[in-house]
């Protein structure tokens, strides 16, 4: 068993065989904590149409509103404005610092109550970015919000993973994309109703609390997991959990006993789990945890979601018709969503990827060659309805693409690869890069748009492809592999066999 994890005598450890059914618990645990995506779909959804909002660029940003009236305007330029870029990036600055502290915490105090933490600070978060009255408030409410976000990110997709039978591990993972959708959406749809409102920049930033009691009052309302009740040796309580989840007519000692096993296992190895996670046999996993979010976000996704209603507003669809737009560009995504959830544990995760990656490809060509066309090298001509509706369903095709392939496989990717002595940490690292990519480009991204133009589209479809080629080459299929056995898609994988074949215990060249 080369590559996996060994007790110190070097006797291998059997996998554990768990159930396939669904118990309404487990459905119920899973609700909850993927709702936890809420709260960052909410984010994602809001701030984009709240920086369009005259009330909300008169009180903070009058220079935008000034620049817009003005007689000689770059279409790519008119929001071009460093501070409101960081209203944007704070958060992800913010979740970058929390989301690293987050591996420790979710170790020592669980998965269910760092979920718990994380709602309490978005919940503080979304009530300053409510009553802000400068934008220091505006910064602060957005680091608060993005403290939360990085727990949240770090210990949900953990919790679905460890909660779910191999078999519907797939479609539990990509409910956390799944709600992020929900929250994408709502957000476009209450920033469409307030937008004509003095107040309504206020009600949409505020009621960010919202999503966050609904996930923090949950919490209250489910038990940990059974892997990480062992790991802190609370061995009744995950007892009690496992017969939970997985239904009193099944035998659930046989799993426990194999959960302890693999935590005695993992305990075993002293060293501190980032410090093992640099072990040569970790080298598939630790590139993992680094290349699938920093390959998600050169998607130009989340640039993408936070500024559409600017982008579409504009290339000429209006003030209406841009926050309508970013409506319709969440729906598409979060539709598709639904559709990878239905057949990712059907056809696999590498089928997804390829295919998400080829449609979004074509679409960001597709999208910078009408742009360089309509609107000139220099961005100043006038764009037609009609070819800010064709530049609208391009970017639903891209947005349907992203939204069954890397959008909720980048979070179950990383949270099914690790063992579990170094599955926090590891986790930690994935959302961490997330975090770092999209700071540097939510913070670059009207900058670079006005600057590149439709070359900015261009620059992402070269990172679609590069990341496609990357899946097809390197990610073998992890579908129905118990996470305890993980380990055996890298013995069997033409490049990392290399890496973990002929190492002993200690991840040393036998």
């Amino acid at each position: 068993m080369a590559g996996g994890v060994f007790p110190v005598d070097n006797s291998p450890v059997t996998a554990i065989n768990v159930g396939g059914k669904l118990t309404l618990s487990i459905i119920i645990s899973c609700i909850v904590a993927a709702s936890s995506g809420l709260l960052y779909g909410y984010d994602l959804g809001i701030s984009g149409g709240v920086t369009t909002m005259v009330p909300f660029l008169q009180k903070f940003f009058p220079d935008i509103l000034r620049k817009a009236a003005g007689t000689e305007v770059n279409l790519y330029c008119v929001y071009d404005s460093q501070v409101l870029t960081l209203f944007t990036s704070s958060l992800y600055l913010a979740g970058l610092v929390s989301s690293l502290a987050a591996s420790k915490v979710t170790a020592l105090y669980g998965r269910r109550n760092t979920i718990l933490f994380g709602g309490m600070l978005f919940l503080a978060g979304g009530s300053i970015n409510g009553g802000a009255e400068n934008i220091p408030m505006l910064i602060l409410g957005r680091v608060l919000l993005g403290l939360g976000v990085g727990f949240t990110n770090q210990a949900a997709p953990l919790y679905l993973s460890e909660i779910a039978p191999p078999k519907w591990r797939g479609t539990i993972g990509t409910s956390f994309q799944f709600f992020l959708g929900i929250g994408v959406v709502a957000a476009g749809c209450i920033n469409f109703g307030t937008a004509k409102h003095t107040w309504g920049w206020r009600l949409s930033l505020g009621l960010a609390v919202f999503p966050a009691i609904i996930m923090t009052f949950g919490a209250f309302l489910i038990t940990d997991t059974p892997n990480s009740l062992v790991e802190r040796g609370k061995i009744d309580q995950a007892r009690k959990a496992l017969s939970k989840v997985r239904g009193s007519s099944i035998d659930i000692e046989l799993e426990l006993e194999e959960l302890i096993k693999w935590t005695e296992v993992a305990k075993s190895v002293k060293q501190e789990p980032f410090k093992t996670l640099l072990k040569r046999k970790y080298r598939p996993q630790l590139v993992m945890a680094f290349a699938i979010p920093f390959f998600q976000q050169l998607t130009g996704i989340s640039v993408v979601a936070f500024y559409s209603p600017n982008l579409f507003q504009s290339v000429g669809l209006g003030h209406d018709g841009a926050l309508i737009s970013a409506i319709v560009l969440g729906v598409v995504s979060f539709v598709s969503v639904i559709v990878s959830a239905g057949i990712v544990d059907c056809f696999g995760r590498r089928f997804l990827f390829i295919t998400g990656g080829i449609v979004m490809f074509v679409c960001l060509i597709a999208v910078s060659i009408v742009l360089a066309v309509v609107t000139g090298v220099h961005g100043t001509k006038d764009i037609s309805k009609g070819n800010s509706i064709l530049v609208l369903v391009l970017l639903c095709f891209y947005a349907a693409g992203f939204g069954w392939s890397w959008g909720p496989l980048t979070w179950l990717i990383p949270s099914e690869i690790f063992p579990v002595n170094i599955r926090t940490a590891g986790q930690s690292i994935a959302v961490a890069v997330q975090f770092i990519v999209i700071f540097v480009l939510s913070q670059t991204f009207l900058t670079m748009l006005c600057h590149f133009k439709f070359g900015a589209f261009v620059f992402y479809a070269f990172w679609v492809a590069v990341m496609t080629l990357f899946i097809i080459f390197f990610l073998p299929e992890t579908k129905g592999i118990p996470l305890e056995s993980m380990y055996t898609i890298w013995e069997k994988h033409w490049f990392w066999s290399r890496f973990v074949e002929g190492e002993d215990g200690e991840g040393n060249h036998a």
